[in-house]
Protein backbone atom coordinates (compact mmCIF):
# COMPACT_ATOMS: atom_id res chain seq x y z
CA UNK A 1 0.00 0.00 0.00
CA UNK A 2 1.25 3.47 -0.88
CA UNK A 3 0.34 6.71 0.84
CA UNK A 4 0.90 10.12 -0.65
CA UNK A 5 1.50 13.20 1.45
CA UNK A 6 1.80 16.50 -0.32
CA UNK A 7 3.93 19.43 0.75
CA UNK A 8 3.34 22.75 -0.93
CA UNK A 9 5.78 25.62 -0.44
CA UNK A 10 4.53 29.18 -0.86
CA UNK A 11 7.12 31.96 -1.16
CA UNK A 12 6.45 35.62 -0.44
CA UNK A 13 8.75 38.61 -0.89
CA UNK A 14 8.31 41.88 0.99
CA UNK A 15 10.49 44.96 1.10
CA UNK A 16 12.04 45.54 4.52
CA UNK A 17 12.22 49.34 4.70
CA UNK A 18 14.01 49.29 8.07
CA UNK A 19 16.87 47.11 6.80
CA UNK A 20 16.91 48.21 3.15
CA UNK A 21 16.36 44.80 1.58
CA UNK A 22 13.80 42.15 0.78
CA UNK A 23 12.61 39.56 3.24
CA UNK A 24 11.57 36.23 1.75
CA UNK A 25 9.02 34.29 3.74
CA UNK A 26 8.20 30.65 3.05
CA UNK A 27 5.22 28.65 4.19
CA UNK A 28 5.43 24.85 3.84
CA UNK A 29 2.07 23.11 4.10
CA UNK A 30 1.84 19.33 4.68
CA UNK A 31 -1.50 17.71 3.92
CA UNK A 32 -1.92 14.00 4.63
CA UNK A 33 -4.56 11.67 3.22
CA UNK A 34 -6.09 11.35 6.70
CA UNK A 35 -6.65 15.11 6.92
CA UNK A 36 -3.68 16.18 9.04
CA UNK A 37 -2.52 19.67 8.13
CA UNK A 38 0.76 21.12 9.42
CA UNK A 39 2.26 24.48 8.43
CA UNK A 40 5.93 25.38 8.76
CA UNK A 41 7.31 28.90 8.47
CA UNK A 42 10.71 30.24 7.45
CA UNK A 43 12.29 33.60 6.64
CA UNK A 44 15.42 34.87 4.95
CA UNK A 45 16.85 38.36 4.72
CA UNK A 46 19.90 39.12 2.59
CA UNK A 47 22.96 40.79 3.95
CA UNK A 48 23.03 44.28 2.35
CA UNK A 49 26.68 43.74 1.36
CA UNK A 50 25.93 40.52 -0.56
CA UNK A 51 25.08 40.29 -4.24
CA UNK A 52 21.34 40.17 -4.95
CA UNK A 53 20.55 36.54 -5.80
CA UNK A 54 16.83 36.03 -5.06
CA UNK A 55 17.02 32.24 -5.43
CA UNK A 56 19.30 32.03 -2.39
CA UNK A 57 16.68 33.76 -0.25
CA UNK A 58 14.03 31.40 -1.60
CA UNK A 59 16.21 28.38 -0.78
CA UNK A 60 17.03 29.54 2.74
CA UNK A 61 13.47 30.52 3.63
CA UNK A 62 12.20 27.19 2.23
CA UNK A 63 14.83 25.19 4.16
CA UNK A 64 13.80 26.94 7.38
CA UNK A 65 10.10 26.33 6.69
CA UNK A 66 10.74 22.64 6.00
CA UNK A 67 12.82 22.35 9.18
CA UNK A 68 9.98 23.92 11.16
CA UNK A 69 7.55 21.50 9.51
CA UNK A 70 9.81 18.53 10.33
CA UNK A 71 10.00 19.62 13.98
CA UNK A 72 6.22 19.85 14.14
CA UNK A 73 5.84 16.42 12.57
CA UNK A 74 8.26 14.89 15.10
CA UNK A 75 6.30 16.52 17.93
CA UNK A 76 2.99 15.26 16.55
CA UNK A 77 4.46 11.76 16.29
CA UNK A 78 5.76 11.95 19.87
CA UNK A 79 2.35 13.09 21.07
CA UNK A 80 0.61 10.22 19.22
CA UNK A 81 2.97 7.61 20.71
CA UNK A 82 2.65 9.13 24.19
CA UNK A 83 -1.13 8.90 23.95
CA UNK A 84 -0.93 5.20 23.11
CA UNK A 85 1.78 4.35 25.67
CA UNK A 86 0.46 6.62 28.45
CA UNK A 87 3.82 8.24 29.20
CA UNK A 88 5.83 11.11 27.72
CA UNK A 89 7.83 10.30 24.59
CA UNK A 90 10.60 12.37 23.04
CA UNK A 91 11.87 11.38 19.62
CA UNK A 92 15.39 12.51 18.67
CA UNK A 93 15.66 14.80 15.67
Amino acid sequence: MTHTWNITVHLFDADDIMRDGTITTARAVLATQSGTLLVGHGRARPNPQDLAVPEIGDELATARALRDLADQLLQATSDDIAEIEHHPVRLPA
